[in-house]
């Protein structure tokens, strides 16, 4: 053995010693990490997949709807939420549909593929967003519509204003054949018969991640012991998950308190929990039928007294 060898066997030794002994914190750090993960993801998912949360909290909703409004008798004008151009209404809130499809599809694929590896009932069950998907495009189309049939555009007449010297708002002047989007452009005032759309949607997506993700618990807790527990990716992606429905909980409470408007906002709360109690507790729960999406988690994981396939 020449010196140049023995050289390069001392070197290459230390080096996998030096890289044993900087792996030893690091395997540590990402046990405590998993760790962590796993405490919280359980105690998530069975909060959530619990029988208080999912049997009431339609309930919850209803009653932030219907008196949220008032939170505006003590909020501030001057807070940070009441500027619409806050990065939560700009990021968040005029995409909330694509956010909510975001993470709660990739939750549904990671959990059909994870659990039965088929992709036909990973396409089924992503079948339930496409559809919530279309009847949301329908009734903001709808909503549109009768909005636009139903208001009237109007333009203040500043200069009568200053000449009566009242307090009072200053005469209107009617704008025909205008619409509330281009009424609105014109920094006009549009008054008519409107549902909020933003409630609408923030309270059907809410409502929508509660029961797609709410299956965790069956993962968390399987009766079958036969069925493997989650992952790391799922676990990360229902937290994500979790996390979004916070934020349109909280998006919902400052648009009801910052921007009250009644009756608008409780009409388009109305719309949203009568569009998720028709499609979760109508249409997808006709089991055995071939245009049915079916329930979330039917099909993938096995329940008590039920094993959904």
């Amino acid at each position: 053995m020449d010196l140049k060898t023995f050289n390069f066997e001392v070197c290459s030794g230390r080096l996998q010693n030096i890289s044993q002994e900087v792996m030893l914190p690091v395997k540590f750090v990402g046990r405590i990490l998993s760790a962590v993960l796993d405490f919280v993801s359980d105690l998530v998912g069975r909060v959530l997949g619990s029988f208080l949360v999912r049997g009431h909290f339609h309930l919850l909703l209803s009653g932030m709807v219907l008196f949220g409004p008032l939170l505006s008798l003590w909020v501030s004008k001057y807070n940070i939420f009441a500027n619409s151009n806050h990065f939560l209404y700009r990021k968040f809130l005029r995409s909330t549909w694509g956010w909510t499809c975001i993470f709660t599809g990739s939750f549904i694929v990671v959990l059909s593929l994870s659990a039965r590896r088929s992709v036909h009932l990973c396409l089924r069950h992503l079948s339930r967003l496409l559809v919530a998907g279309l009847l949301w495009w329908g009734f903001r189309r709808l909503l549109t519509l009768l909005e636009d049939a139903t208001g009237t555009c109007y333009e203040p007449m500043s200069q009568e204003g200053e000449v009566s010297g009242s307090s009072a708002q200053p005469l209107l002047l009617l704008h025909e054949d205008q619409t509330k989007a281009s009424c609105v452009r014109a920094n006009m005032q549009w008054r008519g018969y409107e549902v909020s759309q933003d409630v609408f949607i923030l309270c059907l997506c809410s409502l929508l991640i509660l029961e797609e993700i709410s299956v965790f618990r069956d993962q968390v807790a399987p009766v079958n012991p036969k069925q493997k527990p989650p992952g790391a990716p799922l676990r990360i992606i229902f937290l994500l998950c979790a996390l979004l429905l916070g934020i349109w909980m909280f998006l919902l409470l400052c648009v009801l308190a910052f921007y009250p408007k009644l009756p608008a906002q409780q009409l388009g709360g109305a719309v949203g929990y009568l569009t998720w109690r028709g499609l979760y507790q109508g249409w997808y729960s006709l089991k055995g039928r071939w245009f049915c999406p079916g329930m979330p988690g039917e099909g993938l994981l096995a329940t008590a007294g039920n094993d959904r396939m």
